[in-house]
């Protein structure tokens, strides 16, 4: 039960780091998510979101070595994760990649809502 949350945290983690790449431009978004990049703006906005994907990885990934973080961590990503699905399902019609983000995303979720749920049956136990 106490890995439960460190292995949800370094595969949603690792999850997280994948579009990072996407902060190279927009030849590099357009693979990811397969549309087309419009204009410069547009671009700074995804560009943005990868990094800002990056900065939740390198939190993930801090949470594992300082378990005081954990469940602060645990919830931000959780809320990420399940934000993210909710507006794909509540747009719809989205496109191939953009399932493949979802299914990643309902991933990390369970990942993320079983360690959470062990980091707090954890704290409710005697020492």
């Amino acid at each position: 039960m106490r890995y439960v949350s460190v292995v949800a945290l370094l595969v949603a983690g690792l999850i997280h780091l994948l579009p990072v790449s996407g902060v190279t431009g927009a030849a590099a978004l357009t693979r990811m998510y397969g549309v087309e990049i419009p204009d410069p703006n547009t671009s700074i906005l995804l560009q943005h979101r990868a990094l800002l994907f990056a900065v939740l990885a390198l939190l993930m990934f801090g949470a594992i070595a300082v378990p005081s973080l954990r469940v602060t961590v645990l919830t931000v990503a959780l809320f990420s994760t399940a934000s993210f699905i909710a507006v794909a399902l509540w747009v719809g019609d989205y496109n191939s990649a953009i399932a493949r983000v979802v299914t990643a995303d309902v991933v990390a979720s369970i990942l993320l809502a079983a360690g959470l749920i062990a980091e707090t049956w954890l704290a409710r136990q005697p020492a």
